[in-house]
């Protein structure tokens, strides 16, 4: 989580970069030694904050504000549109909340929202809390089946409508393409 807007030498907004355009090159680039090591799995972290995206501004997306949530609600779409591809391959792509877990994501927090941070952090889990959802992904047989799915405390359930959107789905593909290009 970046509070300021700083961009990455290609021009493009960190947060989204780190949180998405990362995760969808680097599947892309390991997508034929994944589909030739079949089963395989791809998890994606998430998050619930998604839910507070309620809008993709297309036209300013990699380049905007810095926007936790949109970029957590672009994990989700990738995941979508990355298991669609995938279909029929022996690989599966899902994604995941860790939960609010106790780490160093808020350090750069100020003023009330540090003092914020710091009232949440008796509430929030530990980061083996957080591993549980991942680390079920990776090895749980009954997952090894289940693709294209958002979970949340090892159950999957159903993220934001905008995030089961196949249309942004895909049109976020397609300019994802063109920024890794």
């Amino acid at each position: 989580i970046m509070l300021k807007r700083h961009l990455t030498v290609d021009g493009y907004e960190t947060m989204f970069a780190v949180n998405h355009l990362a995760p969808f090159l680097l599947t892309n680039l390991l997508r034929e030694r994944l589909v030739s090591s079949a089963p395989a799995r791809v998890i994606t972290v998430s998050s619930h904050a998604h839910r507070s995206a309620t809008h993709i501004p297309w036209d300013d997306l990699a380049r905007g504000e810095p926007s936790y949530p949109l970029s957590k609600l672009a994990n989700i779409l990738f995941t979508v549109a990355l298991a669609t591809r995938l279909t029929g391959t022996g690989v599966v792509a899902n994604c995941l909340h860790p939960g609010l877990i106790r780490t160093r994501l808020g350090r750069e927090a100020r003023g009330v929202t540090k003092l914020l941070v710091a009232a949440a952090k008796p509430f929030m889990g530990t980061v083996q809390t957080g591993a549980a959802t991942p680390l079920y992904l990776a090895t749980a047989p009954e997952a090894a089946d289940v693709t294209g799915g958002y979970f949340v405390r090892g159950k999957q359930t159903e993220p934001s409508s905008l995030a089961r959107d196949p249309d942004a789905a895909a049109r976020l593909w397609a300019l994802s393409e063109e920024l890794v290009a």
